[in-house]
C-alpha cells in the first residue's frame, strides 16, 4: 500500500507540519510505502494551467499524490478555509486518476472555531477527487504543540487512531 502524508502549511516550522511529521514518523512503523510531502520546504509552483511547464518538484508531488492510495492530509486553517498552498497542490491532480483512494484528515487552528467549516470542505474536495474520506478527522489546538512538538498524548493517540482506521477503511475498498 502506498501512502502520502500532506502537510498543507507553507509556513516553515509550522505545527501543521509538527502534526503532520507525527503521523509519517507512526506511518514509518506500519508496512507500507511512504511519500511525505511538506508544503513549507517551497519550490512549489502555482498552478498556471495546463498549457505552462512547471518544475520537477511540483510535478512529482502530483504524481506521489495520484500514485497513493491512501492520503493523510493535515491542513492550518487561515481565514475559515484550509490553506491556498494546499488548495494550489490539488490543482495538479488528475480526479480521472484517484477514484477509489481513501484520506484521513488533520485539522489544526489557534481557536476551538472552523473546524467542521473546514472539515466540510476538504470532504467535498475529496468528494471531488472520488477519494472516500475517513468520517473521524483530528482537529488539533495549536496550544497542544510547543518546542516543535506535541505536547499533548491525547492530540498523539487521536493522530494515531485516524491513521490506523483510515488504512483499515483502505484494506476494504
Amino acid at each position: 500500500m502506498k501512502v502520502v502524508v500532506i502537510s498543507g502549511s507553507p509556513r516553515e516550522n509550522a505545527n501543521t507540519e509538527i502534526m503532520m511529521k507525527h503521523v509519517a514518523e507512526y506511518v514509518e512503523q506500519k508496512d507500507v510505502e511512504l511519500k511525505f510531502i511538506n508544503l513549507s520546504e517551497g519550490g512549489f509552483e502555482y498552478y498556471r494551467g495546463w498549457v505552462d511547464d512547471y518544475n520537477e518538484k511540483t510535478l512529482q508531488a502530483a504524481k506521489d499524490i495520484m500514485a497513493a492510495d491512501v492520503w493523510l492530509i493535515g491542513t492550518p486553517i487561515y481565514n475559515s478555509m484550509y490553506s491556498a498552498a494546499l488548495k494550489n497542490l490539488f490543482e495538479f491532480v488528475n480526479y480521472k486518476e484517484t477514484e477509489g483512494k481513501t484520506a484521513g484528515l488533520a485539522i489544526i487552528a489557534s481557536g476551538m472555531i472552523g473546524f467542521t467549516d473546514v472539515q466540510t470542505l476538504l470532504t467535498q474536495l475529496m468528494s471531488y477527487f472520488r477519494v472516500i474520506t475517513n468520517p473521524t478527522p483530528v482537529f488539533v489546538t495549536a496550544d497542544k504543540m510547543a518546542d516543535g512538538k506535541i505536547i499533548d498524548d491525547d492530540v498523539k493517540s487521536r493522530l494515531n487512531q485516524m491513521v490506523d482506521k483510515t488504512l483499515e477503511l483502505a484494506k476494504r475498498n
